[in-house]
Protein backbone atom coordinates (compact mmCIF):
# COMPACT_ATOMS: atom_id res chain seq x y z
CA UNK A 1 0.00 0.00 0.00
CA UNK A 2 1.56 3.50 -0.75
CA UNK A 3 1.46 6.39 1.68
CA UNK A 4 -0.77 8.30 -0.22
CA UNK A 5 -3.21 5.78 -0.55
CA UNK A 6 -6.27 5.30 2.19
CA UNK A 7 -6.81 1.91 3.62
CA UNK A 8 -9.51 -0.31 2.71
CA UNK A 9 -12.12 -1.16 5.19
CA UNK A 10 -10.97 -4.87 4.48
CA UNK A 11 -7.45 -4.58 5.17
CA UNK A 12 -5.81 -4.80 8.38
CA UNK A 13 -3.60 -2.28 9.78
CA UNK A 14 -0.05 -2.57 10.00
CA UNK A 15 0.74 -2.78 13.72
CA UNK A 16 4.29 -2.12 14.83
CA UNK A 17 6.02 -3.50 17.49
CA UNK A 18 7.06 -0.07 20.43
CA UNK A 19 9.98 -0.44 22.31
CA UNK A 20 9.62 -0.51 26.15
CA UNK A 21 11.39 2.89 27.42
CA UNK A 22 13.97 1.11 29.11
CA UNK A 23 14.87 -0.24 25.13
CA UNK A 24 14.72 2.90 23.39
CA UNK A 25 17.37 3.49 21.23
CA UNK A 26 18.53 7.40 20.12
CA UNK A 27 21.59 7.35 18.02
CA UNK A 28 21.12 7.05 14.33
CA UNK A 29 23.74 5.57 12.19
CA UNK A 30 23.71 6.28 8.16
CA UNK A 31 25.72 4.36 5.67
CA UNK A 32 25.97 4.21 1.75
CA UNK A 33 25.51 0.24 0.65
CA UNK A 34 25.50 -0.76 -3.21
CA UNK A 35 22.31 -2.49 -4.66
CA UNK A 36 23.76 -5.70 -4.09
CA UNK A 37 24.22 -5.60 -0.44
CA UNK A 38 20.76 -3.81 -0.49
CA UNK A 39 19.09 -6.98 -2.10
CA UNK A 40 21.20 -9.11 0.23
CA UNK A 41 19.73 -7.40 3.32
CA UNK A 42 16.47 -7.37 1.52
CA UNK A 43 16.51 -11.43 1.73
CA UNK A 44 17.64 -11.68 5.11
CA UNK A 45 14.89 -9.42 6.63
CA UNK A 46 12.15 -11.58 4.75
CA UNK A 47 13.71 -15.02 5.71
CA UNK A 48 14.83 -13.94 9.40
CA UNK A 49 11.75 -11.97 9.94
CA UNK A 50 14.29 -8.93 11.30
CA UNK A 51 14.43 -5.52 10.07
CA UNK A 52 17.16 -4.05 8.93
CA UNK A 53 18.18 -2.46 12.08
CA UNK A 54 18.43 -5.34 13.76
CA UNK A 55 20.63 -7.38 11.34
CA UNK A 56 22.99 -4.27 11.35
CA UNK A 57 23.07 -3.95 15.32
CA UNK A 58 23.87 -8.00 15.02
CA UNK A 59 26.51 -7.32 12.46
CA UNK A 60 28.21 -4.31 14.44
CA UNK A 61 28.19 -6.47 17.62
CA UNK A 62 29.71 -9.99 15.90
CA UNK A 63 32.47 -7.26 14.57
CA UNK A 64 33.25 -5.44 18.16
CA UNK A 65 33.44 -8.96 19.89
CA UNK A 66 36.03 -10.11 17.23
CA UNK A 67 37.93 -7.15 17.31
CA UNK A 68 38.04 -7.32 21.01
CA UNK A 69 38.79 -11.13 20.86
CA UNK A 70 41.64 -10.09 19.10
CA UNK A 71 42.88 -7.99 21.15
CA UNK A 72 42.96 -4.82 18.68
CA UNK A 73 41.08 -2.57 20.35
CA UNK A 74 43.09 -0.05 21.94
Amino acid sequence: MQLHQKQSRGEKKRRFKRRKDEHVLSNVLSLRISDQEKHELEKITKTSSKSVSEIAREALEYWLSARRRYCLNT
